[in-house]
């Protein structure tokens, strides 16, 4: 078993752009995304080449795999991707369960979420971080973490915060610049305060990549790199149990 600080074994990083979670500086997503990222950095760099929560890398790799251009295994990326096609069924039924009833639909996906991402942190306890070809237990951890970004992206989806998908560097960085002084497109939110929580979007996505790749090297196993997303996801859960019940598209029920 690794513990923070002790070297888990050899690391070869790659300069690949790792996936990561949740969204910036406005309710309701907030804290999540800034806690999460900042540990989910490093899950490209410890389990393989295989995306937990964009899946659009996933694609191209089973693409890759399958026409057998390159190193790129195709196994990996096709478990992610089943798995990340489950966990957005099972959040979609789940939230909107949740919601038909008179619960709280946006803790529910988060608190479900969270007890997916502490599975997948017991899954890969003690399993030490590799980027080459990703071995059973670094399959099951992809398969677990995908399962929990399919939930998670339900719920982004419904939480709606424009321009600020909490999976995807792209569409953030477009309307970021899209609407911002250089810009100047109104359609897409110049004027409005709406490029700080994008700007804040993207320097996440960069601070978790960074801050994620450096725990690695310090040698943290995949067990303890999933922890902190848990405990952020459950934070923000927490906090939402005493907010006003919210209706999809993020409005407070009144």
């Amino acid at each position: 078993m690794s513990a923070p600080g002790e070297r888990a074994g050899p690391v070869t990083l790659g300069a690949h752009e790792p996936g990561c979670p949740y969204d910036a500086a406005d309710p309701p997503a907030a804290g999540a995304d800034r806690g999460d990222r900042a540990d989910r950095g490093g899950h490209l760099l410890a389990l393989g080449p295989v995306f937990t929560a964009m899946q659009t890398g996933n694609v191209l790799f089973l693409a890759f795999g399958v026409a057998h251009a390159g190193p790129v295994p195709a196994l990996a990326p096709a478990v992610s991707l089943a798995a990340f096609a489950l966990g957005a069924v099972c959040g979609a039924r789940l939230e909107a369960f949740a919601e038909d009833r008179g619960r709280r639909w946006f803790v529910t996906g988060l608190a479900a979420e969270a007890v997916l991402i502490l599975s997948a942190a017991a899954a890969g306890w003690g399993v030490a971080p590799r980027y080459g070809a990703p071995g059973g237990r670094q399959l099951l951890v992809s398969a677990v973490l995908s399962l929990a970004m399919g939930m998670r992206n339900v719920t982004s989806l419904r939480v709606n915060l424009p321009g600020v998908p909490t999976t995807l560097v792209t569409r953030s960085l477009t309307s970021f610049l899209g609407g911002s002084a250089i810009g100047q497109d109104r359609a897409i939110g110049y004027g409005t305060a709406a490029w700080v929580r994008r700007a804040w979007s993207v320097g996440a996505m960069f601070a978790g990549g960074l801050a994620g790749a450096l725990l690695v090297r310090t040698g943290w196993s995949v067990g303890w790199l999933l922890l902190p997303a848990a405990v952020a996801v459950l934070a923000v859960a927490l906090v939402y149990l005493t907010q006003p019940r919210m209706h999809p598209g993020g409005v407070a029920s009144t």
